[in-house]
C-alpha cells in the first residue's frame, strides 16, 4: 500500500462508510484539489458472514460485550483495509488520509455519547496511511446530536443558489438535507430507511434486502398497521433529532404487530415501505418551503417501489430523482461525504452544521491516527 508520509500536500482522500444496513464497506477515492469534489474510484467490500452477525448482535445488550466489540473492531479494520487496497491502486499520487466512519453500535446523544466500533490504529498499521476517525463525538460533546453529518457535504456537493433541493439519504436510517435557495441548510433523521425492510425480508425470505422493492410491491399496505407505526413518538419529536437501531429494530416492529390481526408478510413489507416513504415525505412537507426537486441517495435509491411511494406521498408534484442526476451515484455519496469530512479535518475546517445537529457551534470533527 501507499504510505502517506509525504502526502501532506495531497488532495487525495479515501472515505469509508459502513452503515446501519450492515452489508459491508463502501469506499471512494476522491480528489478535492482546486476546491473541487471528484470521485476517482469506488469499491465495495462485503462483510464476512461471521462479522456481520457479530455486528448485528452488538446492536443490543449482551454478554462479554467489551471483548466482543474489540474483536469485531479488529475484523472491521481488516475489511476497511481490503477496501483501501482496492482503491489505492487507482491513486495517481500519495493518499493524504483515510477517513473512516466506523460501525455504529450505540447512538445515545440524549445520554451524551455515540459509539462507532472501529480500530483506527490497526487500520493505520495495515495501510500505512494516516487515518481520521471518530467524527461524531465532538458534535455531541458540543451539545449536538452527532448526526446527521452529511448535510454539510450535501450542501457543498449539491447546493445551487436560488434553488431549493432536498437530498434524502435512505440507508438503514433515513435522513433529509434541505438545501434552501438562500443558502440555509436544515435536516435531521426521519426514522427507518431500510432497517425494518431489510430485517423483515431477512426473517421471512433469508435475503439481505428486497431487490427493487419487488416483494414489498407484491403486498398491500395495511392502513391500520401504518397508523400504529406512525404513532411512534419519535416521528412527532421536534428537530434537532437523530436515531438508529437503538430504537428501530424488529423487536420494535414485533411489539406493534402483536396488537394487530395477523397480516401476510408481504403486506407487512408493503406497509414498511409506506412507513419509510411517509415519514420522509412528512419531514419534507413540514419544512413549509417550495421544493424544486428531491434527490435520493443510499441503498434506498435502488428500491423502485420505495421511490414511487415517496413521490406519491409528496403529492406527485415534486420530482424524485437519484443523485446520479447530480453527478454522484447513490451508493457513493456517504463514503464521499466522509472523505470530504476527512479533508475538512485536515484543513482544520468545521464539518458539522449546528442548525442541523443542535451543537453549540461549528466544530472540527475527527481524530487523527498518523501512519
Amino acid at each position: 500500500m501507499t504510505t502517506s508520509s509525504s502526502s501532506l500536500a495531497s488532495s487525495l482522500y479515501i472515505g469509508l462508510m459502513s452503515g446501519t444496513s450492515l452489508d459491508g464497506v463502501d469506499g471512494v477515492l476522491a480528489d478535492f484539489g482546486n476546491g473541487g469534489i471528484r470521485t476517482i474510484e469506488a469499491a465495495f467490500v462485503p462483510f464476512p458472514d461471521a462479522l456481520r452477525a457479530e455486528l448485528m448482535a452488538l446492536q443490543a445488550n449482551g454478554d462479554n460485550e467489551i471483548e466482543r466489540e474489540a474483536m469485531a473492531a479488529n475484523g472491521l479494520a481488516h475489511s476497511y483495509a481490503a477496501c483501501v487496497d482496492a482503491l489505492v491502486a487507482h491513486a495517481n499520487g500519495p493518499v493524504a488520509a483515510v477517513a473512516v466512519h466506523g460501525q455504529t453500535v450505540r447512538h445515545r446523544p440524549e445520554l451524551g455519547f455515540t459509539r462507532q466500533t472501529n480500530n483506527p490504529s490497526l487500520l493505520a498499521e495495515l495501510t500505512g496511511i494516516d487515518v481520521i476517525a471518530d467524527f461524531r463525538s465532538r458534535d455531541i460533546a458540543a451539545g449536538g446530536q452527532g448526526a446527521p453529518l452529511v448535510p454539510a457535504f450535501h450542501a457543498a456537493a449539491f447546493g445551487k443558489p436560488g434553488t431549493t433541493r432536498v437530498v434524502v439519504n435512505i440507508g438503514g436510517i433515513g435522513n433529509i438535507s434541505v438545501l434552501h435557495g438562500d443558502g440555509r441548510v436544515t435536516g435531521y433523521d426521519t426514522g427507518p430507511g431500510n432497517v425494518l425492510l431489510d430485517g423483515w425480508i431477512g426473517r421471512h425470505q433469508g435475503r439481505q434486502y428486497d431487490e427493487d422493492g419487488a416483494w414489498g410491491a407484491s403486498g398491500r399496505a395495511d392502513p391500520a398497521l401504518l397508523a400504529v407505526l406512525l404513532d411512534e413518538p419519535y416521528f412527532h419529536q421536534p428537530a434537532p433529532k437523530s436515531t438508529g437501531r437503538d430504537l428501530f429494530h424488529l423487536a420494535w416492529l414485533d411489539a406493534r404487530l402483536a396488537r394487530m390481526p395477523a397480516l401476510a408478510p408481504a403486506d407487512v413489507q408493503a406497509t414498511l415501505v409506506e412507513l419509510t416513504a411517509q415519514t420522509i415525505a412528512r419531514a419534507i412537507l413540514d419544512e413549509g418551503v417550495a421544493v424544486d426537486a428531491v434527490y435520493v441517495c443510499g441503498g434506498g435509491a435502488y428500491n423502485g417501489a420505495l421511490l414511487r411511494s415517496l413521490a406519491t406521498a409528496l403529492g406527485g408534484k415534486v420530482p424524485v430523482e437519484s443523485t446520479v442526476e447530480l453527478g454522484i451515484a447513490p451508493n457513493r455519496v456517504e463514503a464521499l461525504a466522509f472523505a470530504w469530512l476527512g479533508y475538512r479535518f485536515s484543513q482544520r475546517q468545521p464539518g458539522n452544521m449546528p442548525a442541523v445537529t443542535g451543537a453549540k457551534g461549528l466544530r472540527i470533527l475527527g481524530a487523527l491516527y498518523p501512519a
